[in-house]
């Protein structure tokens, strides 16, 4: 009796098959051929199938094709992902000019005269349009050049026995399946705000061709911070309104304080402790109605306020995973109660031989922590390095505020509950950068510093001020290989900075 083991020849996707005795058969390979015979005979197989072409997935994909994989990407919209298409990348791009904006407002006090700038919106957009553009060509080049296919559409896990997704109707398997379809704006309905359909989310943002001359954004986190920046900076009237008393609240007390004052001194209108009540179309724009509790007061009193003629509501109140119409639940993949996918350290699913990274996961959502976990895992599945996998301690991160915020390792109160107040110990320091000696605008830099124990091991760096941005990566680097606050000391400065204020405090 013959039994038939399909065997891959590199040709790209086509199958040989290869007829073979019983008796020449282990039983791990009886196994393995019976497995693949209930698998549907019209599945194209690979050896690395990656369901979305962001920024995790690509980066898998391309890694795994480069240590011999054959791989497929399946994308159901635009190559790159959120980072590209409607996060980092354009978000860059209108910071970008929000501080040329900032800068003009201090031309005169560096000596320089002119009449009055005129900013268009619209010569911004075509610009970062195009630019973004000419990012999702050099992806799928880039996935050409590699041999990686790409397949365009949504996929969805089907009942076969062995792990299968179908895409307009067509079928593809592989023993190593990676999810990394990302996440999205969270959205409230109109039956929990009256009128909430009105508003936009951050994807929406990208969308608008003006600038509003009246903008109220929804939410405390980075994305609402980073967007009524943009917003106020480049002349529109802006209101921020929060549930609590403080924005940023994940991060270092002495970092969301002086944001919030930051906020406030570049003239955008801060409502805490407020929510949203209703919303309502005019003929002059949208009614926002807004209700406010003291909560130092017992009582149930509220204040409830309108703000008028509002040109953009832009909810950012934010994310969560792209998991529907994938049919997880089918696969026996957990997720949590959020519907983030839950994976072990190594971004195993519950599902043998499916994987998951990046925003879909729920845990730091950063696009270079998914490039990273995609390329780990790539290293794990196709180089056999079985311990490869992603550090999640000490992620450097940058908040585009204004002034921005740059931030690494552990905040204070982190700090303390892990190595006792008694063991922790603070540096920190304010000042007006050099930058704004002369200036009427001003703003502040903050820098503060978290050591533990004897050594004063540093692990926690927090700052805000011109410069952060790109002053976090080194610092990054020194906390990440262990550096003590002797070690700082110990580094000579560089004058005239700000970065020196780091390695003089006292």
């Amino acid at each position: 009796m013959l039994f038939v083991k399909k065997c891959r020849l590199r040709l790209g996707t086509v199958l040989v098959s290869l007829a073979l005795p019983r008796q020449f058969l282990s039983s791990f390979q009886r196994q393995k051929v019976i497995r693949r015979s209930m698998a549907s005979d019209s599945a194209t197989r690979f050896d690395f199938l990656v369901i979305g072409g962001g920024s995790g997935g690509l980066a898998g994909a391309r890694r795994a094709a480069e240590l011999g994989a054959t791989t497929a990407v399946i994308e159901s919209h635009k190559l790159g992902g959120t980072c590209v298409n409607v996060g980092c990348v354009p978000k860059k791009v209108m910071w970008n000019a929000a501080v040329h904006a900032e800068y003009l407002h201090d031309h005169s006090d560096y000596g320089f005269e002119g009449g009055h700038a005129h900013f268009s919106w619209a010569t911004l957009k075509n610009k970062r349009d195009a630019y973004v553009s000419r990012l999702n060509h050099i992806y799928r080049n880039n996935l050409d050049k590699a041999k990686i296919e790409t397949i365009l559409g949504q996929a969805r896990f089907t009942d076969d026995p062995e792990p299968t997704v179908e895409v307009n109707g067509k079928k593809y398997t592989a023993p190593h399946i990676l999810i990394a379809t990302g996440g999205r704006p969270s959205v409230l309905s109109d039956s929990d705000v009256p009128g909430a359909s009105l508003g936009i989310t951050s994807d929406g943002f990208f969308e608008l061709e003006s600038l509003p001359k009246r903008s109220v954004i929804v939410g405390g986190g980075y994305i609402a911070v980073e967007m009524a920046g943009i917003l106020s900076t480049l002349g529109s009237k802006t209101s921020l309104i929060i549930r609590t008393t403080e924005v940023l609240r994940n991060f270092d007390n002495f970092i969301s304080t002086n944001c919030a004052k930051e906020l406030q001194n570049s003239g955008i209108e801060l409502w805490k402790n407020t929510q949203l009540k209703s919303v309502s179309k005019t003929d002059k724009g949208l009614e926002v109605t807004l209700v406010t509790k003291d909560p130092e007061k017992k009582n149930d009193e509220e204040r409830i306020n309108t703000i008028q003629e509002v040109d953009c509501l832009l909810w950012a109140i934010g994310r969560e995973p792209n998991t529907s119409g994938l049919n997880l639940s089918q696969m026996g993949i957990d997720t949590d109660e959020k519907g983030n996918i839950v994976v072990d350290e190594f971004q195993n699913t519950s599902r043998s031989g499916i994987y998951a990274v990046g925003d879909v996961c729920g845990k730091a959502l950063l696009t270079p922590v998914a490039i990273a976990a995609g390329r780990k895992l790539a290293h794990r599945l196709f180089e056999g390095k079985a311990e490869s996998k992603v550090d999640y301690s000490n992620i450097p991160t940058v908040v585009f505020s204004h002034p921005p915020i740059g931030t690494v390792g552990l905040i204070e109160e982190e700090a303390i509950k892990t190595r006792g107040k008694e063991n922790v110990k603070t540096y920190k320091t304010s000042f007006t950068p050099m930058y704004h000696a002369i200036t009427t605008r001003k703003t502040q830099c903050i820098m503060k510093l978290v050591c533990v124990g004897k050594e004063e091991k540093v692990v926690g760096l927090h700052m805000q001020g011109l410069g952060c941005d790109e002053m976090l990566q080194g610092f990054a680097v020194a906390i990440k290989m262990g550096a003590t606050k002797a070690d700082f000391d110990k580094t000579i400065a560089i004058h005239p900075t700000s970065s020196e204020e780091f390695v003089t405090m006292r």
